[in-house]
């Protein structure tokens, strides 16, 4: 349990943060979330702020989180680690530089922050779309699979490229300063209520899945997940990939491979049902156990 311990949390109140949030909570962390909209979970505090103004992030990481911290008298309690999720989340919301911009830009303003006021600790959200399937024109094939954190990630899209390039950037940063900033690559994400109105409509059209190369990622087990790279130290600068150990179709592995990525190199031997998406590292390097396969909430 991280009882006791500050972490500062951005975009807590989007898709994936609503879910991890509570989980962080719940293991001991003490969370003040910074969005542009408010999250309602108790015991989480909310701040307001522009990731794309560095003077408001460094305002947020020397900032009270509420009221009863002022009550010690001691100053503004330190922050012992940061993840940043904050980020416009796929292509065609905005425009595709204002999310090539708002995406980088807010997290180099992060990153330094932390750095520059001796966080240790730095986790932020990076993607499957690395991989440049998701958002290809047209149907694209991965170089191999599975796909794992050693690939050469090539999108051809805004946000895609935006999230490669917050890697170089947390990379460089890692470098500079030594402490630890980790990179997960958040496979597609799944809130509990999905499973029965998203799962029956992938199973009877699994086409639909191709892009995200039939992975998912369930809330809560990215709560595991981020809570796992909180208080694993000493890894330095480590790309992760954040999936569920299988696929997320009722479609053994090597038929996917055969009916949709025919030609395509396999690096290794796979399991029946074991994910396109790797999660061996987070397994090997983090102890992440999977606690929510689909099959727990879908009749497959």
């Amino acid at each position: 349990m991280a009882t006791g311990k500050r972490v500062l949390f951005t975009g807590g109140s989007g898709k994936a943060g609503r879910h991890v949030v509570p989980y962080l909570v719940a293991a001991g962390w003490k969370v003040v979330n910074v969005d542009l909209v408010p999250l309602d979970v108790p015991g989480v505090d909310n701040l307001a702020a522009d990731i794309t103004d560095s003077g408001q992030v460094f305002n947020v990481l020397t900032s009270y989180g509420n009221l009863g911290e002022l009550d010690a008298g001691t100053g503004v309690p330190a922050f012992d680690a940061v993840v940043h999720f904050a980020a416009i989340p796929r292509i065609l919301i905005r425009p595709d530089n204002e999310t090539f911009r708002v995406n980088t830009i807010g997290t180099y303003n992060v990153i330094e922050a932390a750095v520059k006021l001796g966080i240790r600790k730095v986790v932020i959200a990076s993607s499957e779309t690395t991989y440049g399937i998701c958002f290809a024109n047209g149907v694209a094939d991965p170089k191999s699979l599975p796909l794992d954190e050693d690939y050469d990630v090539d999108p051809m899209d805004s946000y895609g490229l935006s999230k490669v390039l917050n890697e170089v950037t947390a990379r460089s940063f890692q470098r500079r300063s030594g402490i630890d900033i980790y990179a997960l690559r958040i496979g597609n994400v799944i809130e509990p209520h999905e499973y029965a109105t998203l799962f029956p409509g992938y199973f009877a059209a699994p086409e639909v899945r191709r892009r995200n190369a039939f992975c998912y990622i369930d809330a809560r087990d990215l709560g595991q997940i981020v809570d796992r790279c909180l208080t694993t130290d000493g890894l330095g600068f480590q790309v992760f990939n954040a999936g569920n150990d299988t696929n997320g179709m009722n479609i053994p592995t090597a038929e996917l491979i055969e009916r949709f990525f025919p030609g395509v190199p396999v690096t290794r031997p796979l399991g029946e049902n074991e994910a396109l998406f790797s999660n061996t590292k987070i397994r090997e390097m983090l102890g992440f156990r999977e606690e929510h396969d689909w099959r727990k909430y879908v009749d497959g």
